[in-house]
């Protein structure tokens, strides 16, 4: 009954944010109107000292905390920028949404609720307390046992296959081929026991789909990725675009998968404070501890952040602020429905 009404939940809130994308008046999305709002959120919140660096992975402390880019690309592949967009961060956790959707892509969404879940566990997002409450069941693909799980049910015939396909499809979202930050990916290697411990729990539970030391080093290597405000922003408008992309036009993922992966990141993207950050802003979103934030107005546009300070949760500090003003600016909450 629980996954029921869950399921039924985000359904209803995908249909909603679909409806509302064509429903708004797209007069609000005018490019002067949307510089416009970008220059002031660069300017209100560029010299914010909130936050700091993640250092729980020794080389992402080590990274330029001043990074500070916003992009946004309209679903017709209109680019905006303010500030550095061409600087690289690791994608992080913002990757495990775009696995998501290339596990619903192959497989279905029905697969990945009967073989990750797509409740919110309660739990912080590398818990293996939820993993054992559950006996491995309703977990999440947005939070690390149901991450790593998602990596280990992408196709492929080996390790190699299978983190070649997240590679390249995680670049056909951002529009260029994308590759790995070596240095972050030894850091994290190195350092991924409590991820291990996980993935062979899952795998006593019958809920790991590959080898668990293998499904691990690929998801570790997925995290690792580079990416840029840029690439985040041009991934986000790839799901707000139906999944599209509108710079390539190159179909990557169908409509259908979108409508099952926006819900996930409207219910777990921001990790213990996703319910605080859909409240707040309206957008489904992912965020990862390198820094990045992509968001994503269905039917308009995607916005990508990059700002490496968190806050305790986790979350880009000066990203959360960013792209709540934008969406606030532009109107484009999808909940902000005007009477008629």
């Amino acid at each position: 009954m629980k996954i029921n009404l869950l399921v039924s939940a985000i359904v209803l809130s995908s249909a909603i944010l679909m409806s509302c994308a064509t429903a708004q008046v797209a007069t609000n999305l005018t490019p002067d109107k949307i510089n416009a709002a970008l220059d002031e959120a660069y300017n209100k919140f560029k010299d914010v000292k909130e936050g700091k660096n993640a250092d729980y992975i020794k080389e992402l402390a080590t990274v330029d905390s001043k990074i500070f880019g916003i992009a946004l690309v309209t679903t017709d592949g209109t680019v905006y920028t303010k500030g550095d967009v061409t600087s690289m961060v690791s994608i992080q956790s913002v990757s495990k949404a775009f696995v998501a959707a290339q596990v619903i892509e192959e497989m279905g969404h029905q697969a990945m609720q009967d073989k990750i879940g797509v409740d919110a566990t309660g739990e912080v997002f590398n818990s293996i307390v939820a993993v054992e409450r559950m006996r491995g069941k309703e977990i999440n693909p947005l939070v690390n046992p149901g991450a790593i799980a998602a990596t280990s049910l992408v196709a492929g015939k080996d390790s190699a296959a299978i983190w070649k396909s997240i590679l390249m499809k995680q670049s056909d979202f951002a529009g260029r081929q994308l590759s790995l930050n070596m240095p972050v990916y030894i850091s994290e290697a190195g350092d991924n026991l409590r991820n291990q411990a996980i993935a062979h729990l899952l795998l006593a539970y019958g809920r790991m789909y590959f080898d668990p030391v293998q499904a691990t080093d690929i998801y570790t290597k997925q995290c690792a990725i580079n990416v840029s405000a840029k690439d985040l922003a041009t991934m986000g408008s790839t799901l707000a675009n139906g999944g599209t992309n509108p710079v390539t036009k190159k179909k990557v993922v169908s409509p259908e998968t979108v409508m099952y992966t926006l819900p996930i990141m409207a219910t777990a993207g921001l990790y213990d404070d996703s319910g605080i950050w859909y409240y707040n802003s309206g957008l489904p979103a992912k965020s990862g501890v390198g820094g990045g934030i992509v968001a994503v107005c269905p039917g308009k546009f995607g916005i990508g952040v990059v700002s490496p300070p968190l806050d305790a949760a986790g979350n880009s500090v000066k990203a959360q602020m960013v792209i709540k003003y934008v969406v606030e600016k532009l109107g484009v909450n999808p909940f902000l429905i005007q009477p008629k």
